[in-house]
């Protein structure tokens, strides 16, 4: 298979990062098939994808007719069945394994043997996970960066059973995408997040005891090392449990104590501030 035989990309899972890669992917002039648990997680994703296009629209990128052929070529779907018969599926689901491991299983009941698997797994193992499906050579990690419009990143992740050419072809996709592509090691946190998770998990320490201010450890990263968000705002954004959750799994599978979340994540967990998503986190963003 070349890229060039691939008319249809299959999103599985409509969150934030779900609604990137389909976006990216329609961009690129592929049909895209989305496919998750329910309408009101379609609902969120087509106002962020409408959201997004519309400043393109603004800052000329886009015309209003480009805007709606693009948005034309993403249909969404509660059945994993819609995606029979699509070549290159992207899985964007929640990390947790035994989430993945459902949808391959449905996946692997209704997909051919020549469909290409790729997940956006930004913590766990990209070998582990393709033991989970029948065809574990036509199974590559393609880590996108959070909002993927913007991200120019894509991390290339072959496991130890991918098969060379579809690392190619994933890398091929990335750049149709309008992405760069990396390739790299199946490590935890491949290379991005081995080196910025520690680096979140750090600020927050400093923050726990009292170094400073959140405002003032962000200010400091910011203007410090030219940094496009302070640390703490940055984990506002992806969410407060997402950072507990990846550190998590850092931790357990390397045992090192730099990845162990702080306690204050924690805490601020129990009393439910997630961050951007529930109007409180090291902000407050209650009137905003």
């Amino acid at each position: 298979m070349t890229i060039d035989d691939i008319k249809t990309v299959g999103v599985a899972g409509a969150g934030s990062m779900g609604a990137g890669i389909a976006q990216v992917a329609a961009q690129a002039g592929f049909q895209v098939r989305v496919v998750d648990v329910s309408e009101a997680v379609w609902a969120r994703a087509e106002k962020t994808i409408a959201t997004s296009l519309q400043r393109m629209v603004k800052k000329e990128i886009y015309t209003e007719v480009q805007m709606r052929e693009i948005q034309g070529r993403i249909t969404f779907s509660t059945d994993v069945a819609s995606l029979a018969g699509v070549p290159f599926i992207i899985e964007a689901v929640f990390e947790d394994l035994g989430v993945k491991k459902e949808l391959f299983a449905k996946l692997d009941a209704v997909c051919g043997d020549d469909t290409i698997y790729a997940t956006n797994t930004s913590s766990i193992a990209i070998t582990e996970m393709a033991a989970l499906v029948k065809r574990p050579a036509r199974f590559v990690g393609m880590h996108f960066f959070n909002p993927v419009p913007m991200m120019k990143l894509v991390e290339i992740i072959p496991a130890l059973q991918t098969e060379a050419a579809v690392t190619e072809l994933a890398l091929a996709m990335s750049r149709r995408f309008g992405k760069t592509p990396i390739t790299c090691k199946d490590t935890p946190g491949f290379v991005v997040n081995r080196l910025f998770v520690p680096y979140i998990l750090d600020a927050v320490r400093l923050l726990e005891e009292g170094v400073a201010s959140a405002e003032d450890i962000d200010t400091a990263m910011k203007l410090g090392c030219n940094m496009p968000m302070g640390p703490l705002e940055f984990q506002d954004f992806a969410g407060v449990d997402i950072g507990y959750h990846v550190g998590n799994i850092f931790y357990e599978y390397m045992k090192e104590a730099r990845f162990a979340p702080p306690g204050l994540l924690r805490k601020m967990i129990k009393a439910g501030y997630l961050g951007r998503k529930s109007g409180k986190g090291f902000y407050d963003y209650s009137e905003k």
